[in-house]
């Protein structure tokens, strides 16, 4: 249940005000999202255990459209132009892909819940969606722990000390959140071989307890992830990432008008070479000094 955490200046898409009211709103929902996520897992201990899977839907939710946020953004800040790619790879390995992954995983974290949910509601009459729930609860928290590894291993060239401290605030709680939910998933799945369990009795105290300290790890990574984005829309002083390669003024020069689309680029510079070449003019050749004066006289 984590979403990306990165500094890129291409982050800075927009105008101004509606890029700071967006960004400040995904920080919110995905803070708020945590609060459900802990309020679910913690609800398995009530008399309606069935509420705190509602909650738990709920929070993918709102963490699904977060983390679609994360990658338009920054998909927008080089005006979606994927050819980029090519000059930084971190950007296509982190920006990219970490919010795609953290989607695909709590998608299928969503849909374990639901399964349970379905089941539990229907009076345990599916009983064949009871593994495939216990699969996907683990699947999905194995794309998180992969995306929180990517999403950890960022470099940085140009970004100041300030937002490096914050970044790492904010990716070492994701980190360990992600490896508690992926172990919790394990070993209620290992607890279940040998019982006739169905329902919700497939969710032990194992699961259940280490969602609660996952949650609250998320919930942790959430709190400094708001005053990192505070931060970091306080451009004045602060040293953000830029992107490599030349990617960066190639982009510059795009939105100038001083380049052409780099796919068209491609295509023809072969031509444009060819033609500059038949069109070079012949060299000139010098006149003797002696054919000069004949020819004047």
């Amino acid at each position: 249940m984590v979403k990306l955490a990165s500094a890129r200046e291409i982050r800075m898409y927009g105008p101004r005000l509606a890029r700071n009211r967006s960004e400040y709103i995904n920080a919110g929902l995905y803070l708020f999202a945590t609060i459900l996520l802990l309020s679910g897992f913690s609800a398995q201990f009530s008399n309606e255990p069935k509420s705190g899977l509602v909650l738990l839907l709920m929070g993918s939710v709102i963490i699904i459209g977060v983390n679609i946020h994360d990658l338009v953004a920054h998909l927008a800040g080089i005006d979606f132009r994927f050819p980029l790619m090519e000059y930084d790879v971190q950007f296509g390995l982190v920006e990219f892909a970490v919010p795609l992954v953290y989607t695909l995983g709590t998608i299928l974290f969503f849909l374990g819940i639901l399964f349970l949910f379905i089941q539990a509601e229907k009076g345990y009459g599916y009983y064949k969606i009871e593994t495939r729930a216990l699969n996907f609860l683990i699947a999905g928290p194995v794309l998180w722990l992969l995306g929180s590894i990517h999403n950890s291993c960022q470099i940085y060239e140009r970004a100041g000390g300030h937002v490096q401290i914050l970044q790492e605030s904010v990716l070492i709680p994701f980190l360990m959140g992600s490896m508690l939910f992926l172990v919790g998933a394990i070993l209620n799945s290992r607890e279940q071989i040998g019982y006739d369990h169905h329902g919700l009795e497939l969710l032990g105290e194992v699961w259940i307890w280490l969602g609660i300290f996952g949650s609250l790890l998320l919930f942790i990574g959430g709190l400094t992830n708001v005053v990192k984005v505070f931060k970091m829309q306080q451009i004045d002083g602060l040293r953000l990432e830029k992107l490599r390669g030349g990617a960066q003024e190639v982009l510059v020069q795009i939105r100038e008008g001083q380049v052409p689309l780099i796919a068209e680029e491609r295509q023809t510079r072969r031509p444009v070479q060819g033609s500059q070449s038949a069109s070079v003019p012949a060299p000139y050749k010098e006149t003797p000094y002696k054919d000069a004066l004949v020819g004047q006289a």
